[in-house]
């Protein structure tokens, strides 16, 4: 059974209950990483490193461009979870994250979530985390939520 949620309008979010889950499932989303998704990440949080704005200051960097924050990759992780996998009523109760290699403005991400584990007494589920850059991670590590049960 899932559960089908309206938000915002018109779009649907489809998410599953801690009985419908299980080791191995994985869910995915694939998202373009612009300058404006950049300009906006700084804009909400205040991170306003110039590695990640200024282009003349990035290029003396390391990186020797722009690249994007490490917090947004794992945001993609988040919507993952949000929305898919487990999806509306999950929780974040933890996240480990491991960065591996920068992300530049153009680069496609791939954000997977996989369950790893399922504690059925505290409906509580653990999640492989990754975000994928032309099959390579640039960021790993492992998520537990909370998640929603079936109405008895």
């Amino acid at each position: 059974m899932q559960r089908t949620i309206r938000t915002r309008g018109e779009s649907v979010v489809q998410g599953k209950f801690l009985e419908e889950l299980s080791v191995g499932r994985s869910a995915e989303l694939v998202r373009v990483v612009g300058e404006a998704d950049i300009e906006a990440f700084a804009e909400v949080t205040g991170d306003n490193n110039p590695v990640h704005l200024d282009a003349d200051y990035a290029a003396k960097t390391s990186f020797g461009e722009r690249i994007a924050h490490g917090m947004l990759s794992a945001g993609y992780i988040s919507a993952v979870l949000g929305t898919t996998l487990p999806g509306p009523g999950a929780i974040y109760l933890s996240q480990a994250l491991r960065f591996k290699r920068p992300v530049k403005i153009g680069d496609s991400v791939t954000a997977r979530a996989t369950v790893t584990e399922i504690d059925e007494a505290k409906a509580r589920v653990t999640l492989a985390t990754v975000c994928l850059v032309n099959g390579k991670p640039v960021v790993d590590g492992e998520a537990v939520v909370m998640v929603p049960r079936k109405a008895a």
